[in-house]
């Protein structure tokens, strides 16, 4: 089924292994993972951003070996 696109498309940039697909796809998988920690609206991006924290904890504590294994999506 053909992609319908009504209205504005903004893509600022793609690099590294990003993807943009408009249209059928079967399946989108990642080629590689990464793990960040960051407070409350720390990786916020947009235009007109307006956040209001009152209290940010910040949990960087990760008990797993492997959190996210991508070894057989070549």
């Amino acid at each position: 089924m053909p992609a319908v696109i009504i209205g504005g498309v903004k893509v600022t940039s793609v690099g590294g292994n990003g993807t943009v697909n408009m249209g059928d796809v079967l399946q989108i998988a990642p080629k590689s993972t990464a793990k960040s920690n960051s407070g409350a609206g720390g990786s916020n991006t947009g235009d007109f951003l307006q956040t209001n924290t009152f209290c940010s904890v910040t949990n960087t504590f990760d008990a797993d070996l492997n959190g996210s294994n991508n070894i057989a999506n070549k």
